[in-house]
């Protein structure tokens, strides 16, 4: 995680004592001093620092336990192993568990509770880092936050987070990833939410699910083992959400863009493209101008999802508004990139599916340009939806007035360019290949000044490729 400071906590950090571990753990120690200090803690040896805890979990394709031995040369001053490890352990601490990846899970949860930190949870098929980067901005006003890197948003990545958390951040800010059911579960039993936050359902893992309601199922695990004083913030214009919520046991403030009674909403919203985007938000505590340099209306809705939470914890309206200002988009994610030679880039090569990405070309419709290019990698996990899902996005291509379409990756791909042709875009403008080193190839040679040109795509197609090409050699 990483921590900015405005008003700190007057008690100590949390101590990682072995004792102490071992008991959030219900673990055993079997050998070593019970009073012994850990550093960090650490499921990699390859960035263990002498010092640390190391957990030998077990993943899909390896055995940390087999590692162990590793860990300890490089100075772990314990590790956590399963029950009937027989390792030479040298002067380290072995704490053995049943179950080392639930281990982690519980000596996070034990340490989010000894904290006293008020944590704030995203969820969503699409916009949980953006969210959480910008409620984390807004908190920031007035307390001192606590974030969660990247996407370190599933059963394992959750924790490691959280264990930061001994330093008794005043507000923690996580996002809770999941692609199958029951994850979010695990995840909300672990970070114990004071607020949660679900931004929308969408297509993003579809194909590891039965359909979008099943999805939102899925996702409504965020509602799970509320108290009265917990509060939902909630997308009013999610119908998949507003369908669930009723069975949320603590407070609902909800949020959404023009019409409806949404408790936090944007009206008189002004699309400036690639220059950002403008309106005004209103409360239940007052109402304020809002103009942001994020693009498009998805990050209208994520800035009025981190209003909601920033209000709950007394930041000003004014403040809000001052910050959402300054707001700059993550990597990869909706970054406009200027480059000498005249030519812009809409960088948001991150991820992709058919909500976002279609909520991209709107976005590439609405900036002025000598021409439009949208290159647009296949959309992944989409199940036996995804050539028509494909075909969709093709579709909106064409009537998003695009110049020229460079489609890449396998069959559905292919049926986005063919889609994209069939509604009315000339052959000779829609391209498809196979890889992005092919479009990055393409791109370098068709791309002129005064070009604004959309990449996005899932990041198994690699999408990011075509931009460090086009840096590279059209700046």
């Amino acid at each position: 995680m990483t921590t900015e400071s405005r008003t700190g906590s007057n008690q100590p950090a949390i101590l990682l004592t072995a004792a102490w571990v071992a008991d959030r753990m219900a673990g055993a120690i079997a050998a070593g001093d019970a009073g012994r200090e850990f550093g960090n803690v650490s499921i990699d040896t390859r960035t263990l620092q002498a010092g640390d805890l190391y957990v030998a979990i077990r993943g899909d394709r390896f055995d940390g336990a087999e590692f162990t031995g590793a860990a300890i040369e490089a100075g772990a001053a314990g590790v956590v192993v399963p029950r009937g490890w027989a390792g030479r352990a040298g002067d380290a601490v072995v704490i053995e568990v049943g179950d080392t990846t639930k281990a982690l899970q519980d000596l996070a949860h034990g340490i989010r509770r000894e904290s006293g930190t008020k944590v704030v949870a995203i969820t969503g098929s699409a916009g949980k880092t953006t969210t959480k980067e910008v409620t984390s901005e807004f908190l920031e006003a007035r307390y001192r936050v606590v974030r969660n890197r990247g996407n370190f948003n599933n059963h394992i990545g959750l924790p490691l987070s959280l264990i930061d958390l001994r330093q008794r951040p005043e507000m923690a800010v996580v996002e809770l990833g999941m692609n199958h059911a029951g994850e979010i579960s695990t995840l909300v039993r672990v970070a114990e939410p004071d607020v949660r936050v679900w931004t929308n359902v969408g297509e993003a893992h579809l194909g590891f699910f039965a359909s979008l309601d099943a999805i939102a199922d899925a996702k409504a695990e965020v509602l799970e083992g509320a108290a009265a004083s917990t509060l939902l913030v909630a997308n009013a214009d999610d119908p998949r959400i507003t369908a669930r919520i009723g069975a949320f046991s603590g407070r609902v403030v909800t949020f959404g863009i023009e019409g409806g009674a949404a408790d936090v909403r944007a009206s008189a919203v002004v699309d400036n493209g690639i220059e950002g985007i403008s309106a005004r938000v209103t409360t239940r505590h007052g109402a304020v101008e809002i103009t942001t340099p994020l693009v498009g209306r998805a990050n209208l809705a994520n800035i009025l999802a981190a209003t909601a939470v920033a209000e709950e914890f007394g930041v000003p309206l004014a403040s809000v508004a001052a910050r959402a200002a300054q707001l700059r988009p993550a990597s990869h994610r909706g970054e406009i990139v200027r480059l000498a030679s005249g030519v812009t880039i809409v960088d948001d090569s991150y991820n992709a599916n058919p909500t976002a990405t279609k909520g991209a070309l709107d976005v590439l419709a609405a900036s002025p340009a000598t021409r439009r290019i949208a290159v647009i990698g296949e959309m992944l996990e989409l199940g036996d939806r995804s050539t028509e899902l494909h075909r969709d996005v093709g579709r909106a291509a064409a009537k998003a007035g695009v110049d020229l379409l460079l489609a890449v990756g396998g069959g559905p791909a292919k049926a986005l360019a063919d889609a994209a042709t069939a509604s009315g875009m000339a052959a000779a403008n829609v391209r498809y290949f196979a890889t992005s080193d092919e479009a990055a190839d393409a791109a370098v040679e068709l791309v002129r000044t005064g070009d604004l040109v959309l990449v996005k795509g899932s990041r198994g197609v690699k999408t990011d490729r075509v931009v460090g090409r086009l840096k590279a050699e059209r700046s």
